[in-house]
């Protein structure tokens, strides 16, 4: 046999002269003292050129042996005979022969390896770089440098390079921590380096906006940064930048055809391309598209193109590097788009039964299911949102067309309560205005209440909400009247009424409906309404004077909260207070600031920073209490004022009037209030009917005017009362006498 090795590959190529010195990684491997050492990424991330730069130094500091890998090397033989001439380069003095015959395993592991490790242990300090360890697959030479590794003699350090994650024997030697590993992550370059790359390849700084574009393109990949940056050298303006964007863009997309995707089986290719429709990757989607050896294919995917980035341990779950996604999805589109939107209502089907629905819905969207995207969303808005998440039917409907979302009544009822969950009464109103418009008939929404009553419901709660309690009470008793056989609405209607009564002082009458809100929010597991009723009915037991049991029903109502994670929720917010009043009575001053500050974290969390007037106006209320317990006098008037202003947004300040005027606060000075003749005729008959729940439009038919004349008059009545919506623009006419 003869044992001779091409010449360069027994030393590193010249690299271009423009590539980045990279002295972050540079420090990384001379401060690694393990005697292994590998680096573990994908093709292009910049593995050689490191080593290149690496290996100059390394000498100088002791002997470099180099050796590039390729597939020729994949059998035991020659991947030996590549070594041993590295090494005898390095070493000539190594007691271990190249051309003594035909190779035998069993002869080298019991011969060559133990003279090469003795030879090496009593020479100096040396290093062996293997580039391109993943070309050697063939079990006997994988097996045979395995025994080399683990039996490493002192000064022998071996450095690899490898685009698949590697195998043995490297999981036990870090296990006796004799590895030091550099991952992709490791080599993606920094912004910072990726901005001076480009700026070499470019010739010029290129703009901040090209800058972001590129590095959120390849994620710090190397190979992506060097294609970009030449493309951006050949861009003389904005126009060109975007033409030399859309090139490298294409010239990424051509060498990772050529690197990655072309190098697997067809198996493995027509995987990436069916699952190439999925966010995310992981063994179930993955095996509803590309069959029974997904699971399989996805774990060898993951290993060997480390384009597939790890999100997730367990189940295991990856997403593709943006340049990956960028070549499959151009690779399917080229199939069609009815094969495009099959693969995406697969998706959907999918995650449709395993009640994921954000993502069924995306691919409802993306496969042209319009209808069964809605389907999705109305089978599980009611569920999601009465255990506190909101938003993300908030989410559900953003993925639908506005267009669907308003022409369909059930949908504004859906967005409405979606907006209600936020403490957004007026985006409810204005949902529920439209829902109206758009009702066809006794449908249903939510588990079978239909359109009409549970838009009477979600009115009432709107109401409550912006301190119209007047009119929650009166829309309450009339949705009230009607027929509502579940217990979720019952216990939202409820809690309406409640608290409605609460506010108007007819604290006996409340507690009963709002103790029925409880066991129908407990019966349907409607999180925010029990939550929500239970903070009620401890306001109400406190100031009936009831203390023990506000006590019990406070301490009832935060370990609700505390279970389902609400205690950043708005709804959170009348048990923080209730708990702070008890906590006062019972002379524990720490205690109750502790609540009232957990008040205002749950309202900061709110789209309505001011927060449901009359709750507020007793949560400054106790605030002050509180400071006047602690001395500080500042705080004392701070929290009394903002009482006021709570107060004076609330339709009617009820049963809070009184509290406020026994406590003694510093009047606020006087607004600029106009007088009643500054309103003219008309404007004061619409300020009238605002104080009601009618629509601009009812109104406009109600007072036979034109509904662009009504919108002119709410526009000036709030110019002049300095109010930024009806609610406030009614409360301040009542304040300054002008109702």
């Amino acid at each position: 046999m003869t044992s001779s090795v091409p010449a360069f590959k027994l030393q590193p190529q010249p690299q271009p002269p423009h590539l980045l010195t990279r002295p972050r990684l540079l420090r990384r491997l001379d401060e690694a003292t393990e005697p292994v050492l590998v680096l573990s990424a994908p093709a292009g991330a910049g593995k050689t050129a490191l080593l290149t730069e690496w290996s100059r130094g390394a000498r100088a500091r002791g002997a470099c042996a180099w050796l590039s890998l390729d597939t020729h090397d994949n059998a035991p033989d020659r991947l030996w005979a590549g070594i041993l001439h590295t090494l005898h380069r390095a070493r000539p003095e190594l007691p271990v022969r190249l051309d003594d015959g035909e190779w035998a395993v069993a002869a080298r592991l019991g011969e060559t390896l133990p003279a090469l490790v003795s030879g090496l242990g009593a020479a100096e300090p040396l290093t062996l770089i293997l580039d391109g360890l993943e070309c050697i697959t063939d079990p006997d030479a994988a097996g045979s440098l395995a025994d080399f590794l683990t039996r490493l003699p002192p000064g022998l350090r071996v450095v690899v390079s490898t685009r698949h994650v590697p195998g043995r024997p490297f999981p036990a030697l870090r296990a006796r921590a004799l590895i030091a590993e550099l991952d992709q992550g490791d080599l993606a370059f920094t912004p910072g380096e990726a901005g001076a790359l480009l700026t070499s390849l470019a010739g010029a700084v290129p703009s901040a906006t090209a800058s972001a574009a590129v590095y959120e393109a390849t994620e710090g990949w190397a190979a992506g940064l060097c294609i970009m940056g030449r493309a951006l050298a050949r861009g003389a303006d904005e126009a060109g930048t975007e033409e030399s964007m859309a090139r490298g863009g294409r010239a990424v997309t051509e060498y990772l055809a050529g690197e990655v995707f072309d190098r697997l089986t067809t198996e493995q290719r027509r995987f990436l391309l069916r699952t190439s429709v999925l966010q995310e990757l992981s063994a179930g989607p993955c095996r509803a598209l590309a069959g029974d050896r997904a699971v399989t294919l996805l774990r060898e995917l993951s290993r060997t193109v480390q384009l597939l980035v790890p999100v997730a341990a367990e189940p295991p779950t990856y997403r593709r590097h943006r340049a990956l996604s960028s070549l499959l999805a151009g690779l399917l589109a080229s199939q069609g788009a009815d094969r495009v939107a099959a693969l995406h209502r697969s998706a959907a089907q999918w995650y449709s039964r395993q009640g994921r629905t954000t993502e069924a819905v995306r691919h409802w969207m993306l496969g042209g299911d319009e209808s069964a995207a809605v389907a999705s969303v109305l089978g599980a808005w009611e569920e999601t949102l009465s255990a506190g998440r909101g938003e993300q039917v908030a989410q559900w409907l953003e993925l639908l067309p506005h267009r669907t979302v308003a022409g369909d009544a059930r949908l504004c009822v859906v967005s409405a309560m979606a907006a209600l969950a936020a403490g957004a009464p007026e985006t409810a109103c204005r949902w529920l205005e439209v829902a109206r418009l758009r009702r066809t008939g006794p449908q249903t929404v939510g588990e079978g209440s239909t359109v009409d009553a549970a838009a009477d419901v979600a009115q009432a709660m709107a109401c409550c909400l912006k301190g119209q309690v007047l009119a929650a009470d009166r829309i309450g008793a009339s949705a009230a009247a009607g027929t509502l056989p579940l217990t979720s609405w019952r216990a939202l209607l409820c809690t309406a009424r409640g608290a409605a009564l609460l506010w108007t002082g007819r604290l006996g009458e409340a507690e009963e409906l709002l103790g029925e809100a409880t066991r129908d929010a407990h019966a349907a597991g409607h999180a925010l309404a029990l939550v929500r009723a239970l903070g009620l009915r401890t306001l109400c037991a406190l100031l009936a004077g009831h203390a023990d049991l506000a006590r019990v029903l406070g301490d009832e109502a935060l370990a609700e909260i505390t279970a389902v994670g609400l205690d950043r929720h708005f709804v959170a917010v009348p048990a923080y207070v209730g708990r702070a009043g008890v906590y006062l009575r019972d002379g524990k001053v720490e205690e109750a600031g502790r609540m009232l500050d957990a008040m205002d974290a749950a309202l900061a969390g709110s789209p309505r920073a001011d927060g449901e007037p009359h709750v507020c106006a007793l949560g400054h209320f106790t605030r002050s209490v509180l400071e006047r317990a602690r001395g500080d006098t500042d705080a004392v008037h701070k929290a009394r004022d903002a009482a006021q202003r709570a107060a004076a947004r609330c339709e009617s300040p009820g049963i809070l009037a009184g509290l406020l005027a026994r406590s003694g606060p510093r009047s606020p000075a006087p607004p600029a209030a106009p007088r009643p003749q500054d309103l003219s005729a008309g404007e004061r008959r619409v300020l009238r009917a605002l104080c009601g729940t009618l629509t601009l439009r009812e109104i406009a038919a109600e007072l036979y005017v034109s509904h662009n004349t009504v919108k002119t008059q709410v526009r000036a009545i709030f110019r002049k009362l300095g109010a930024h919506d009806r609610s406030e623009a009614v409360a301040r006419a009542r304040q300054c006498g002008v109702l």
